[in-house]
């Protein structure tokens, strides 16, 4: 990934002569075409874990795909830019952004108060909610739970949610990895007595696990908003959330959630 960020360019001369000689009419046209992104005609690299089903994955042939991806292909086809995306890890994610190794994140991450200290964020896309996934004939109770091995991934808010509340807190350990596939392989394994995890990617799971496990107890909303990140001050924040509100007039976002969620 080059490390370009988003490059503003003056009209030359000769362009600025051009312009003024359009007639009123062809003139408001070119202004309404332009402003519909700044960034219109760029190229914006967008990074996502390619890890964490639905929100994104890897094909077998090494593509990408999932929401995310249909999320920012939309955005960037509304906004008449071209998309590049790119797998990373999870851990370096953040990192990379400043880094510039690309221009903007897009991999399910949840809005926290610790990452706004880091990177800006556009308007939320979707809204999570956390559920538990475990043998639903053990004896498992989410309001009771004691001498337990928790798993879930780290640097996420369910992680997060684990740590806060059970860590070290009677009898309980938990467990975070990389993501979630090792989570949910250890639960398998039985490693782990549940995992907690985001509604989505527990159901995704399930739809190729579905014998001896499912989701125990009640959603847990812990006001979990997931939006897009890119760097402090960038411009193309202003870009992303224009384009997020057009899709999302124009019924394009639910039909994205409904593909990929069936929500």
């Amino acid at each position: 990934m080059s490390n370009s960020r988003l490059l503003w360019s003056s009209m030359t001369f000769s362009v600025a002569l051009a312009l003024s000689a359009c007639s009123p009419s062809t003139q408001d046209a070119t202004d309404a075409q332009a402003s519909n992104s700044n960034a219109a005609g760029k190229t914006i690299r967008i990074a996502t874990e390619g890890a964490y089903p639905p929100f994104n994955y890897t094909n077998a042939d090494g593509s990408l795909a999932g929401y995310d991806i249909d999320v920012a292909n939309a955005l960037c086809a509304q906004m008449q830019v071209k998309c590049e995306i790119v797998a990373q890890d999870w851990d370096g994610i953040i990192p990379g952004l400043l880094a510039q190794k690309y221009d903007a994140v897009v991999a399910g991450m949840s809005i926290t108060p610790e990452r706004q200290e880091k990177v800006d964020f556009t308007e939320p896309y979707f809204a999570n909610t956390m559920v538990w996934l475990t043998d639903p004939k053990s004896d498992f109770d989410p309001t009771a739970l004691k001498n337990l091995t928790l798993g879930g991934q780290r640097s996420t808010t369910p992680g997060a949610y684990l740590q806060d509340n059970y860590e070290g807190k009677d009898g309980n350990t938990v467990q975070l990895y990389d993501n979630y596939d090792n989570a949910y392989l250890d639960l398998k394994s039985g490693r782990s007595d549940a995992v907690l995890a985001e509604k989505v990617s527990a159901k995704s799971w399930l739809k190729d696990n579905p014998d001896g496990f499912g989701i125990v107890g009640d959603e847990i909303d812990n006001n979990d908003n997931i939006a897009i990140a890119v760097r402090k001050g960038d411009p193309l924040k202003n870009d992303f959330d224009k384009a997020l509100s057009e899709i999302r007039s124009n019924g394009e976002l639910a039909r994205l959630e409904q593909a990929n969620f069936g929500q």
